[in-house]
């Protein structure tokens, strides 16, 4: 593993990076810290920011609820959610490393259709299991569907605005994290050349809400 990055942000250290990615071949976030994070609503940490990731009307904002389940249809993925949270060296848990992979809503962000930047992590490589729940990530083109349902009944559908791929030495941390005035996702795996080390870059899905309900 490489080591982990911090970047400091809104007066708390957040993580920003899916660090590592080498040795077995798996995604090892960076230290999140819940009380940095920013859900979307006013407070000490000032007034919400409009999106970076596009502009428009949204939906009405759905109540918080834990998310199930992730379906990408242009990519071929339908999985179950895990509930991630914060290991004991302060690092993001990520989901384990199985055959059967499946990816993971940090649930110290916003729930799916909640006002905020709702934050989904995935593998793209699973060691001698090979690829990752999110190894097509980088396909994902403007426009194409995400939707996430909840344990309540309820789904959030978002559309895609933008695919980046980044360094990690230069992981957009307010873009991911920061406050945003509206439903937002943001879906995140590891990309770009691979050395001994692992992968030097992340992918990132920025996707805005489309419609909420049943």
């Amino acid at each position: 593993m490489t080591p982990l990055s911090r970047r400091a942000f809104g007066g708390a250290a957040l993580t920003a990076l899916l660090a590592g990615c080498g040795g077995v071949g798996t995604d090892r976030p960076a230290p999140v810290h819940p009380e940095g994070t920013h859900h979307g609503t006013p407070g000490a940490e000032g007034t919400p920011q409009a999106s970076p990731s596009g502009t428009g009307d949204a939906p009405r904002p759905l109540r918080r609820s834990v998310p199930v389940r992730l379906r990408i249809p242009a990519i071929g993925v339908d999985t179950p959610l895990l509930s991630l949270g914060l290991a004991p060296d302060g690092t993001v848990q990520v989901p384990p490393v199985t055959a059967h992979d499946r990816a993971g809503w940090y649930r110290h962000s916003p729930t799916p259709g909640q006002r905020g930047p709702s934050v989904i992590l995935g593998h793209v490589t699973v060691g001698s299991y090979g690829n990752g729940v999110f190894r097509h990530l980088d396909r994902l083109r403007t426009g194409e569907r995400i939707v996430a349902r909840l344990e309540n009944g309820t789904q959030a559908e978002f559309a895609v605005t933008t695919t980046r791929t980044v360094a990690k030495a230069h992981f957009p941390t307010e873009d991911v994290y920061g406050n945003v005035d509206r439903p937002e996702l943001r879906l995140i795996t590891c990309g770009g050349l691979r050395d001994g080390h692992g992968y030097r870059d992340n992918v990132i899905v920025f996707a805005t809400v489309s419609s909420t309900g049943p």
